[in-house]
């Protein structure tokens, strides 16, 4: 794992990268604003995914338990509609490991999970979120766009976290000072035609998750 670094005025900013997942655990590191893991999905995997009509790709807002996700991912896509094939499968157990990955990270007790299907300029603008963590991986289309930020303006370099690679990032939660000067947003695709399925995970303690479940009853 490679920890890139750099002392922009006074935030001091890190990107770890590596290829297994021990490379999101870098996220704990003093200084780094986010870790990402760089994973090349299968070209079978890929090829199937990126061919599913739009109103077939599975869409969620829910507070769970991390051992829950993986039966409500199998419900997800079958209420979606995907096809039942290794793929599909594929999938359902992957987003059940990022679920356990972000959960031995931040040891929270609950999740926000989100999969949005997206074919419009959400999020264009560059921001940070006013969170502890978050986890974003992006199984269909263009990854999440970042940059280092000195004034919070959108960044002057700006890079791209690969298709099926996972990013942890700080929020403006996290206990640490310096604040990450680490912006994000989803790419602008608006009348590509393109259309993106994310996934996104929230820690989520006791008492929020007992909040919002007593809102959404």
């Amino acid at each position: 794992m490679t920890l890139h670094r750099e002392i922009v005025r006074h935030a001091a900013i890190g990107v770890g990268v590596g290829t297994t997942p021990k490379a999101l655990s870098s996220i704990s590191k003093p200084g780094c604003a986010a870790a990402i893991w760089e994973r090349q999905p299968l070209e079978s995997f890929q090829a199937w995914i990126d061919a599913l009509k739009p109103e077939d790709l599975p869409r969620a807002r829910i507070i769970l338990k991390p051992e829950m996700v993986h039966k409500a991912m199998t419900d997800l896509v079958e209420a979606a509609g995907m096809p039942a094939c290794a793929a599909r499968v594929m999938l359902v157990d992957d987003v059940a490991a990022m679920a356990d990955l972000f959960t031995g990270v931040l040891d929270s007790p609950y999740l926000r999970l989100r999969l949005d299907v997206i074919s419009t300029d959400a999020c264009r603008k560059f921001h940070i979120d006013a969170i502890r963590a978050r986890l974003i991986c992006t199984y269909r289309g263009s990854g999440t766009q970042y940059g280092i930020s000195t004034d919070g303006h959108a960044p002057r370099s700006v890079f791209a976290v690969p298709t099926g690679s996972s990013m942890i990032m700080r929020g403006t939660l996290w206990p640490e000072t310096p604040k990450s000067g680490l912006l994000h947003r989803s790419p602008p695709i608006e009348g590509t035609g393109e259309t993106r399925l994310v996934l996104v995970l929230d820690p989520v303690d006791e008492l929020e998750a007992e909040e919002e479940l007593r809102h959404i009853q």
